[in-house]
């Protein structure tokens, strides 16, 4: 590639960068170290039922809200999902609705300096709302968002874009004007196709071929991130 593209190509990407007026973020595995403890939690359900852990299936649900979560599993675990589901749901409950779970490397940064350009920013998790409330309270960084968009709000989770756009509008932001930020393949989907300038920061899934495929931002933490943003 000449020179003169490359620079082109990268002035393209400062303005794509400098356009924006409002930031989303999901919360599990970008903002909170949410998935390992998840799966910790899933994989002890599964001992303690007598049941199989799949771990292509696990990972296939990350993004997901709880009916296309439902969905998935049905198929894996059949009848047994029931008993399943209850044993991890209150073993996972018992650690996250009382016990902080760690924010990410670059989290606090990138929000404080988001805030002090006075640029709105949102959630948009799968996450239920009220525990999605209470681990950003408990990990102390409710206080940097403007709104709460869950995955019980929308009809469609991701990878469908609704979630994304009802966090848009409840910013009053159009979504092109919107900076996304994602760990997961159906997360990076949603705010693609939500026409949103979005980042990638993969957690327990490296970025599929199809998704690499969108030519988004792939970076290996959020720190990355705002050393971009400050530089354009």
């Amino acid at each position: 590639m000449c020179a003169y593209v490359k620079m082109r190509r990268l002035q393209q990407k400062i303005c794509n960068v400098m356009n924006y007026q409002a930031a989303i973020f999901d919360m599990d595995g970008l903002l909170l170290d949410t998935e390992r403890v998840c799966m910790r939690i899933f994989k002890e359900a599964c001992e303690v039922q007598n049941l199989p852990f799949y771990e292509d299936v696990y990972l296939s649900i990350i993004g997901c809200n709880a009916a296309g979560i439902e969905v998935i599993f049905r198929q894996a675990y059949g009848d047994d999902l029931d008993r399943l589901h209850n044993e991890w749901r209150t073993r996972y409950n018992a650690v996250v609705k009382h016990q902080a779970i760690p924010v990410k490397e670059g989290v606090i940064e990138l929000l404080e300096w988001l805030k002090s350009q006075g640029t709105p920013i949102a959630i948009a998790t799968s996450t239920a709302k009220d525990v999605a409330k209470t681990k950003l309270e408990l990990a102390g960084i409710a206080k940097y968002f403007d709104n709460l968009t869950t995955g019980c709000e929308v009809a469609n989770g991701k990878p469908h874009p609704e979630i994304y756009q009802l966090a848009a509008s409840r910013l009053n932001v159009a979504p092109e004007h919107c900076l996304a930020f994602e760990d997961s393949n159906n997360g990076v989907r949603a705010a693609v196709a939500a026409n949103m300038k979005t980042y990638q920061i993969p957690d327990l899934v490296d970025p599929c071929d199809e998704v690499r495929q969108f030519g988004h931002a792939i970076v290996p933490s959020l720190c990355d991130v705002l050393a971009e943003l400050k530089s354009a």
